[in-house]
């Protein structure tokens, strides 16, 4: 894996003093934040061909920006690369071009080639925009050397929705001293005000190889809509549009265990209108899924629900309007799992479409508007959905809103209509206030957030409300903290959200600080933390408490992650639950605790991985947990992984293994065209998914699929048989008017 292992463990048996590391550079005073920075727009009437070449005339007339600063390893430091960044625009259409330099072209790491992978893999350019200037939304685009277009929208402002997909073009090309990268963001991609002359702006750069990040704007450490410059001189845009999306498919579907077959076409239609710039229409016509990935399956040790995230196109267009009271947001708690920190959520897109037992049901049709008014974001969605065994078809409906406060922060309501799972009545209203404030002293940041929600269920009466509050001051650099509430009373229960848990109060809170030594150590940065989560039944009584010590982290300076994990667990039971086959966890009040390790390469490398191992207690017995994750990447038109977690638990009822396992395989035959397999198998349900997905995308906005899926049992023997077989081609072509 590289020598960087071994300094990095090396670092670890030593603390903080590494005997192999450079000496380091001499003592340098504190680097100062050099403010608000601002570019004037430049208007042309010739639209540069985006080629990746950056030698169209018309690039010598744009607006520059070159005054990029280090982010990481030294916030503000002078960039060890140059990067020159050139600004146009038209009516339809901004333009972006950026000359690359590298003292060292022949190291650009470059190793993915696929369209719709994450390029933070590689090195890459980004581009951030806020067209509203509220610093509270944006979108961000980007491209690797190899012209793999990434871009997405943000969430809760410091988060965003990887799977969030628009037409834009980009592309990259290679000189002598580096690399560059060209793009056009039609304006009919986003939302925009034409009567705002001022978009909030931010470029960022990384060179994977140093765990070097630059960018034009950043406030310890961080940059992203509420943190970035200002484009100033904007006007005569053309926001409006039209994009018929129409598609079809043909699906061929084998059942083994009957020998039926069946063959459908299904036709679908999507339209996105434009109603004004700031605000979009879409509809979707027997809307169809077939091409979205799968899920990474999941073994489930807990009595409580599982999270999955949303993948499909529809739900994610202006998905960042409808997200409440920052619940779900990315907090580095490792005593908080995924599904407790998503626990209240009022709308849960993944519930549509879905029956209550988690299998597809057909969507008839589907609307939905959402945008920006004045101060206002405004989002409403209606979705048919078809019948699924006893549960008949119902209209779902969701309406959001949200007003801006403060700068930053926001006032806002929401309420759903509808039950996917069951017949019976449901609706859910509910209110949240969002503080966040960027521009204390010393660079850091406040955010604050309280919610109510209020849900009414045929059939239940009373003790039907949830709320929450929480603070934190968020910092990659010295002291960070925070804590947060929630109550979720029995009686809860939003028929479009998500629960993991409810009858509880739950108060989570983390402590942590970061050390980054000078410039030239070998070590980048050392953080500690100590995080807990606290859950109790409403009434009194003990649910589940967790305390996790986070005694260091190491990171070097080519991104290896050396981390140590103790974490001290207690969980009352009430009732008993079924862990495995066999095996029931009884009534009792459990204490325990686990010690961890994980050791994680940077990505960049062709071969990368990251293994983790957790030893210790687990409900009266032992649990031991082995997870790791190995990816070869020898070219850009080759990546095969394997991802392995072993579990191998021992307790007083009986004792079980868990594994399960990830094959993947992508064949790469240019940035338009991939062919990717997936494998996995579990061997708690003992069956095994096979899921290929032949993927072209000529052009941004046109896309072919051929995908097959193969679900496979397996016998008691411990041989294998074919359940169902899914075969399915697939054409979308976006047309924009």
């Amino acid at each position: 894996m590289g020598l960087g292992w071994f300094g990095l463990l090396a670092a670890g048996a030593a603390g903080v003093a590494v005997a192999q590391a450079p000496a380091p550079a001499p003592a340098q005073g504190p680097l100062k934040d050099p403010g608000i920075k601002t570019v004037h727009m430049v208007r042309t009437t010739v639209a540069p061909v985006i080629d990746g070449k950056l030698d169209d005339a018309v690039w010598q007339t744009a607006a520059l920006v070159d005054d990029l600063h280090q982010v990481n390893p030294i916030e503000y430091a002078e960039p060890d690369e140059r990067t020159e960044i050139y600004l146009l625009y038209d009516d339809d259409a901004l333009y972006i071009g950026a000359r690359l330099y590298d003292n060292s072209p022949k190291d650009i790491t470059a190793n993915l080639l696929r369209q719709a992978d994450s390029v933070g893999q590689d090195d890459r350019f980004y581009v951030t925009l806020d067209p509203f200037n509220t610093r509270r939304s944006g979108y961000f685009f980007g491209v690797n050397p190899n012209g793999v277009r990434q871009d997405g929208l943000y969430q809760n402002v410091t988060e965003y929705y990887g799977a969030w997909d628009t037409v834009f073009f980009a592309e990259a090309g290679r000189f002598e001293q580096g690399w560059t990268a060209e793009f056009k963001i039609p304006f009919k991609s986003i939302s925009l005000d034409p009567k705002t002359d001022t978009w909030g702006l931010n470029f960022s750069r990384g060179v994977v190889r140093k765990n070097e990040n630059l960018a034009w704007v950043s406030r310890n450490r961080a940059y992203n809509p509420s943190i970035s410059g200002l484009a100033i001189g904007f006007e005569g845009l053309n926001g409006r549009g039209f994009d018929l999306i129409p598609s079809g498919s043909v699906r061929k579907t084998k059942i083994f265990s009957t020998g039926e077959t069946a063959t459908a076409f299904e036709p679908s239609l999507d339209l996105v209108y434009k109603l004004t710039p700031t605000l979009n229409a879409s509809l979707t016509l027997n809307t169809d899924f077939s091409a979205t990935e799968v899920d990474d399956r999941q073994v489930n040790l807990t009595r409580f629900s599982l999270f999955f995230p949303e993948k499909r196109k529809f739900f994610l267009r202006e998905a960042d309007i409808f997200e409440f009271g920052r619940i779900g947001a990315q907090q580095d708690l490792i005593s908080v799992d995924e599904a407790t920190r998503q626990n209240g959520r009022p709308f849960f897109s993944r519930r549509i479409g879905l029956s209550g037992l988690g299998e597809a049901v057909d969507l008839d049709y589907g609307a939905k508007v959402s945008g920006r008014v004045g101060k206002w974001d405004l989002g409403a969605l209606s979705i048919r959905q078809d019948a699924a065994g006893n549960v008949n078809a119902d209209t779902l409906s969701v309406v959001r809103a949200k007003v801006g406060l403060f700068g930053e922060s926001t006032l806002g309501f929401v309420a759903t209509n509808g039950d996917p799972r069951t017949n019976l009545d449901n609706s859910l209203v509910g209110t949240d206030f969002q503080y966040r404030n960027t521009r204390l002293p010393g660079g850091r940041t406040l955010e604050a957030e309280a919610w109510y929600q209020q849900t009414t269920t045929q059939g239940l009466s009373g003790d039907d409300g949830a709320m929450g509050l929480g603070i934190r001051v968020p910092s990659s650099n010295r002291f960070r903290g925070s804590f947060a509430f929630k109550e979720l009373q029995k009686n809860y229960n939003p028929g479009l959200g998500f629960v993991d848990r409810k009858n509880v109060d739950i108060a989570s809170f983390d402590v942590g600080y970061t050390k980054r030594p000078r410039r030239g150590s070998y070590i980048q940065s050392l953080f500690v933390s100590l995080d807990g989560e606290h859950i109790q039944q409403l009434g009194g009584g003990l649910q589940t408490q967790v305390l996790t010590l986070r005694p260091f982290q190491l990171t070097n300076r080519t991104a290896d992650t050396l981390m140590m994990v103790y974490r001290d667990t207690r969980d009352v039971l009430q009732v008993p639950f079924n862990i495995a086959r066999g095996v029931t966890i009884p009534v009792a009040d459990y204490s325990y605790s686990d010690l961890g390790m994980r050791l994680q390469t940077g990505n960049h490398r062709k071969l990368a991985g990251t293994f983790m191992l957790v030893n210790g207690d687990f409900y009266g017995g032992t649990r031991r947990n082995i997870n790791s994750d190995l990816t070869w990447r020898p070219s850009g038109h080759f990546r095969t992984s394997i991802g392995y977690n072993y579990n191998d638990i021992r307790l007083p009822q009986g004792s079980f293994e868990t594994r399960l396992v990830r094959l993947g395989f992508d064949w790469v035959f240019s940035s338009h065209l991939a062919w990717v397999n997936l494998i996995q198998y579990d061997n708690v349900s003992h069956t095994a998914g096979v899921n290929l997905r032949l993927h072209w995308v000529p052009e941004a906005g046109r896309e072919v699929f051929f995908v097959v899926n193969q679900g496979i049992e397996e016998l008691g023997d411990g041989s294998f048989r074919s359940q169902r077989t899914d075969a399915t081609a697939k054409v979308s072509y976006t047309v924009r008017f």
